[in-house]
């Protein structure tokens, strides 16, 4: 799937110190204030050890986050609702997948809300396992191989 945005430009990659604070009000907004995700379990120990991502839009706005685990798991994936599908998460997601093929990771796992199942379909990802409970939202476990 082609995004439609200019991923090097409008996707900055780095450590949770450098991209924290866009991530973190991205992720609040996204996981705690539309879905309702209890705060204390947003922020977690591994965020110090991923690779982070940021989207920003044409204006330099940070619109959209995700992060790579050391082990291969994208997660953490959000886009704020004024830049929903305008191509931000595929950017997004294709910039963390070729992070984690060029490290010589030889598979993407990720746990995926199930109504994005599709969005990551489109990407290669395949359904592993059955519908299962993560936060209140009912998530299934996603694999792509490289």
């Amino acid at each position: 799937m082609q995004s439609k945005i200019d991923v090097p430009s409008s996707v900055r990659l780095g450590d949770w110190d450098t991209l924290g604070r866009d991530a973190r009000a991205i992720r609040f907004e996204v996981f705690v204030d539309e879905q309702q995700v209890d705060p204390k379990i947003e922020l977690d120990e591994m965020d110090a050890v991923c690779l982070h991502a940021i989207a920003f839009d044409a204006c330099g706005a940070a619109v959209g986050t995700g992060r790579l685990l050391p082990d291969g798991h994208v997660g953490r994936m959000a886009v704020r609702k004024c830049a929903r599908g305008t191509g931000i998460g595929s950017a997004l997601l294709q910039a963390l997948m070729r992070q984690a093929q060029s490290r010589g990771d030889l598979r993407v796992v990720l746990s995926a809300q199930t109504h994005a199942a599709p969005f990551y379909a489109q990407h290669g990802f395949v359904p592993q396992g059955e519908v299962y409970l993560e936060a209140g939202i009912e998530h299934v476990l996603m694999q792509r191989v490289f």
